[in-house]
């Protein structure tokens, strides 16, 4: 058995791009400065120089070009990997990913699979200025035809890119980009393209990060569900309340589009309460969608309304409020006090 390697989230992500381009000469890499500078966040640190200029390739500063050249090579038989530098800057290639990306395999009745992977660091807590801390999620996942994702440690990291980069489906990838020097352990033998990275036995254990949820700490009071970034949020919250007696359970949601309802239910059906947590705003967010599933499959067992803890329906604001915006420790253990007050 292989033992796992300690490692930051964005060296898990560099590792899981490096395992697939060794495993199969049809996936390439496409985005602005992710060859010798090996991306802005060196999520691709040492990928260019190791697989060369053809496969890991530096781009115009052009989003919509970059996605339109990855759809074009998709349909070719390439399994294109794009970076996009920040969440605010992917709205130039936005007409592409949801007039064409996401719509080709329908309208082609399944004759076409367009599997491109887009990464987008996502979110914010990192300090930066405007455009670099959206959470766009919602609006990709109101788009049909595309998978949403996003991991929360570098272990789903490492699988969950894999599993991306493998799919026949467009995927957009969201990466917790004020999580990426978060630390834990990568069992580099995991994932699809996992025996290509490591000296050793093929691993066949499929992960399907893609379509289920985990249980990030079981709990028996209140479920709090998140992902991304807001799952380390969840947690502390978490961590928090059991000091005071309260036994919080958190869900890893993974995947924002399709969503792993049945873990969610069995969940909500233990602790009879329901809080969705993420950093976007809470005004037409996911949280919306997930609170509405929640309420009409699990009403006979709420013991409260499904809360919701969120951005604000404003403009993400500058960098030194930004911790106003996003929602912390204080504002989830409220949001739990409300839910137990029912």
């Amino acid at each position: 058995m292989n033992q796992p390697s300690q490692m930051v989230l964005a060296k898990a992500l560099g590792q899981a791009m490096r395992a697939a381009l060794a495993a199969d000469e049809k996936v390439v890499l496409m985005g602005e400065d992710i060859g010798p500078l090996g991306g802005v966040f060196r999520v691709t640190d040492g990928l260019q120089a190791e697989f060369g200029t053809d496969r890991v390739v530096d781009t115009p500063l052009a989003e919509s070009g970059i996605v339109g050249t990855a759809i074009g090579l998709a349909l070719r038989g390439y399994r294109p990997v794009v970076e996009i530098q920040f969440d605010g800057f992917v709205f130039p290639a936005f007409d592409q990913i949801t007039t064409q990306l996401a719509k080709l395999h329908s309208r082609s009745r399944g004759r076409l699979r367009v599997p491109v992977v887009i990464r987008i660091p996502f979110g914010g807590g990192i300090g930066a200025v405007e455009h670099h801390s959206e959470s766009p999620e919602a609006l990709f996942a109101h788009t049909a035809g595309l998978r949403v994702v996003s991991p929360a440690n570098p272990a789903d990291a490492y699988v969950m890119l894999q599993e991306a980069i493998s799919s026949d489906d467009p995927v957009i990838f969201l990466e917790p980009k004020g999580q990426y020097w978060t630390k834990g352990d990568v069992d580099l033998a995991a994932g699809p393209y996992g025996s290509a990275a490591v000296a050793g036995p093929a691993v066949t254990q499929r992960f399907d990060t893609l379509n289920k949820a985990r249980i990030a700490r079981e709990g028996d009071d209140v479920t709090l569900i998140a992902y991304g970034p807001s799952v380390a949020t969840a947690l502390k919250a978490a961590a928090a309340a059991e000091t005071e007696g309260t036994s919080i359970e958190v869900v890893d949601l993974r995947a924002i589009s399709p969503f792993d309802m049945a873990t969610v239910n069995s969940s909500v059906a233990k602790t009879g309460r329901a809080i969705v947590v993420h950093e976007a705003p809470v005004f037409f967010g996911a949280g919306g969608e997930l609170a509405a599933r929640i309420t009409e499959e699990c009403f006979y067992e709420l013991e409260a309304p499904v809360l919701r803890v969120g951005g604000f329906h404003a403009p993400y604001p500058p960098a030194k409020i930004e911790h106003e915006y996003l929602p912390g420790l204080d504002r989830v253990l409220d949001a739990v006090d409300r839910s137990l007050s029912f």
